[in-house]
């Protein structure tokens, strides 16, 4: 039982202590502490929304030599009563149907991206729709800009109020309905993905927004799969992040109550395994990488490994792997909770793509 014997090291808490209470509920709860205790809650839904094909530019038909024709969308929202614009860009294959589809929430709006190989997405028959995450709100504690200007307009963040992270999620959810506006997708093959702290981002989507199937966290570690209890337990000298380091240097990204749990890592009513368990029963993937020490590869895959407590007792497959750490190269897409570990550092690539899709190929 080597690793159930490393989670009880780490003393995670259970996920779903008390099985009386279905699924969906306890979820529910899932979802609130997480919001009310690390994240923030989510802008609420538009009240209105529109989209428009920006002209020019914008498009080119003969993009991946003419196969996927590239495209800019305007997503033009009232939030607030007050109007909102980010753009997003699509890759279709030409003349295809039941796409499965990727949105991909990025660093950079560039298309192709050195997170994001267009023309081997579009060349195994896959679209992917795309945005820049600063095109929605800046990644600093400047809150008077885009999103959040509208959101708190001048005024200082309280309590459980959202960090950016659930602005960059929202604008996720924007593409999505977007998406369900087009009839060449497959919508049971719909899946989000972001890397590192878009990483993060990609599982709070998942556990917001259930239209998307496949939940994809690309080396997000610490307060996204990486679980945050003892890992004073790693070996000395190894890279290290905390609760008190992010605080002191990424708090956009999270709710002023985050601030509570700074050295005080224990008496947290959750660990990261509630966040990788939310998307359940749909499929969620979790990466690592070898050299990503930071991200923390070994307790990345063990929220894959508490999580699969959940999917179990819904009759689900669960997450199927060797009872000890992985090797590098080893990939586990076996289950309704997939995993890979790679050589090499904190990176979205090829190999990393090549994995997912076949992933959702295979549960598709």
């Amino acid at each position: 039982m080597f690793c159930k014997n490393e989670l009880n090291e780490r003393n995670v808490p259970e996920i779903w202590p008390d099985k009386s209470v279905p699924w969906e509920k306890r979820r529910a709860e899932i979802a609130d502490i997480l919001q009310r205790e690390l994240f923030g809650f989510r802008p609420a839904e538009p009240e209105e929304i529109s989209f428009t094909e920006l002209p020019g530019e914008s498009f080119y038909s003969g993009f991946c030599a003419g196969k996927a024709p590239l495209k800019k969308i305007g997503i033009n929202v009232k939030i607030n009563g007050k109007d909102f614009s980010f753009p997003v860009y699509s890759v279709i294959p030409k003349g295809k149907k039941n796409l499965p589809f990727f949105i991909h929430i990025n660093f950079r709006p560039d298309v192709p991206d050195r997170y994001m190989p267009s023309e081997e997405i579009a060349d195994n028959d896959f679209a992917v729709f795309s945005f820049g995450y600063e095109d929605v709100t800046s990644d600093n504690e400047d809150f008077t800009n885009g999103l959040a200007g509208i959101l708190y307009n001048g005024r200082d963040r309280i309590g459980s109020e959202c960090g950016k992270i659930p602005m960059w999620s929202w604008a996720a959810s924007r593409v999505m309905d977007y998406c369900r506006t087009l009839d060449c997708l497959d919508f049971s093959a719909s899946a989000v993905i972001g890397h590192s702290r878009l990483g993060k981002t990609a599982l709070y989507t998942g556990m917001i927004d259930d239209r998307f199937n496949f939940v994809i966290s690309n080396n997000s570690g610490f307060a996204g799969a990486a679980l945050n209890r003892n890992r004073k337990y790693r070996e000395a000298g190894e890279p290290f992040c905390s609760v008190d380091f992010c605080v002191k240097h990424h708090m956009q990204w999270f709710c002023e109550n985050y601030r509570k749990y700074a050295n005080n890592e224990e008496s947290m009513p959750y660990d990261q395994h509630f966040l990788v368990a939310a998307s359940a029963p749909r499929h969620v993937y979790v990466a690592s990488a070898d050299q990503d020490l930071w991200s923390d590869p070994h307790t990345e895959y063990l929220s894959c490994c508490a999580a699969d407590e959940v999917y179990k007792e819904l009759g689900s497959t669960g997450f199927i792997h060797p009872d000890r750490y992985p090797e590098t190269g080893e990939s586990f897409h076996d289950g309704d909770v997939g995993y890979h570990i790679r050589a090499g550092a904190h990176y979205l690539g090829r190999e990393d793509w090549q994995q997912y899709m076949d992933y959702i190929r295979k549960h598709s």
